[in-house]
């Protein structure tokens, strides 16, 4: 089987909350599905997801695909691309316009998977049926009024592990935070947090300090410091006492490897890459590493999550993308399992197609009527 098509749509609408860090916040959804069509008809799934900026026109994502991705993958076979390495130099070898590069990956994975009849998970060579599911609010930004609800929700859902934003310039406000979530979810919970680069190594030592002086027994630290400061990373792994270091989220695999190589992570965060993530995988199996799968878009992550020894954990973080596919991963018990159908799992919602394509920009940014809606109750679990 050949891939001898593509499609692109674009969709954008409105969060169903503000969800954001110490750096960021985001309130609007701006994704793209990238579905590799084969001469047999059948269609691999990835989508391409913007965090921060409106996508452009449908039309120019297209064109930017065709131009820098297609002549890559025209007439490949998908066993070949997935298993293609390429030479890392030449001038060739950059980043893509538009965030394409989890969106290959994944449609490549997910028709080479159908092409054998196989789920994405066994073909990668899974045994692991489920894997555990932590909470993860992307709560910074919220009142907490809002925060309690959504962790309540994630402890009615069965989750016993949850994940919240630090990094306030109030180190205060964080233990109020901490406060509030033990109060929400009990104090039996495994509670990680995420300072996402606000604070110099010293300063999350402090932090930490502070934690378990209030009563809070953090099980991992995630990404306190700037992902390059090797020095200041060892020295938290070596100085946090029985709370993990978490870090490498904004790292490709290159800088991942090198983090190992350091000794400078506990846990090494890894995405929705599913090639990049496997060859990181079994160098982490080589150095007996733990893996943890963050955020990956509709947790199509689960996958690796499963394939992979090293990865006790991948996160889920409540995001309304439920509708813009057929199908979602079961999630229950505080653990998520992945599909026995053939491919990764995810199959594209013709309704979603209908109902929420957004051809080009909407709202104020482009000058336009403001036509999104919110989506609070559209796929809620």
């Amino acid at each position: 089987m050949q891939i001898v098509d593509f499609r692109i749509t674009r969709f954008q609408f409105d969060r169903d909350r503000l969800i954001g860090d110490s750096q960021i916040s985001s309130n609007e959804v701006h994704a793209a599905s990238l579905e590799l069509v084969g001469n047999d008809g059948s269609v691999g799934l990835g989508f391409v997801n913007s965090v921060m900026a409106s996508l452009p026109d449908e039309n120019e994502i297209a064109r930017v695909f065709a131009l820098e991705a297609w002549p890559e993958l025209e007439g490949q076979i998908p066993a070949v691309l997935a298993h293609r390495q390429l030479m890392r130099r030449g001038g060739n070898r950059r980043k893509m316009s538009l965030p394409f590069e989890d969106a290959i990956q994944q449609a490549i994975w997910d028709i080479y998977a159908k092409s054998i009849k196989l789920p994405l998970w066994k073909l990668l060579g899974g045994v692991k049926e489920k894997v555990r599911a932590y909470a993860s609010g992307l709560d910074f930004h919220l009142s907490d009024h809002d925060f309690c609800q959504i962790f309540a929700r994630a402890a009615k859902d069965g989750h016993t592990a949850f994940k919240i934003k630090v990094g306030h310039p109030d180190v205060q406000r964080d233990v109020h935070r901490l406060d509030l979530l033990k109060s929400t979810v009990g104090p039996e919970a495994i509670v990680m947090v995420d300072a996402n680069e606000a604070w110099t190594p010293k300063q999350t030592l402090r932090a930490l300090d502070l934690f378990r002086k209030a009563g809070h027994n953090i099980f991992w630290v995630e990404d306190p410091i700037p992902r390059d400061d090797m020095a200041g990373l060892r020295l938290l792994r070596g100085g946090s006492g029985t709370t993990y270091l978490n870090t490498g989220e904004y790292l490709d695999v290159t800088g991942k490897r090198s983090l190992i190589d350091a000794g400078a992570a506990d846990i090494i965060n890894v995405g929705g890459q599913i090639t990049d993530v496997m060859r990181l995988g079994w160098y982490a199996a080589e150095k007996n590493v733990e893996l943890a799968l963050g955020n990956s878009f509709l947790e199509v992550g689960v996958n690796l999550a499963v394939a992979l020894p090293e990865v006790n954990w991948l996160e889920y973080s409540y995001q309304n993308l439920d509708h813009l596919v057929n199908k979602t991963f079961d999630i229950r018990d505080g653990y998520i399992f992945p599909s026995n159908e053939a491919g990764h799992g995810l199959t594209l919602s013709e309704e979603a197609r209908k109902n929420w394509r957004r051809p080009s920009p909407v709202g104020a940014e482009s000058g336009e009527a403001d036509v999104r809606v919110g989506l609070a109750k559209v796929g809620a679990r």
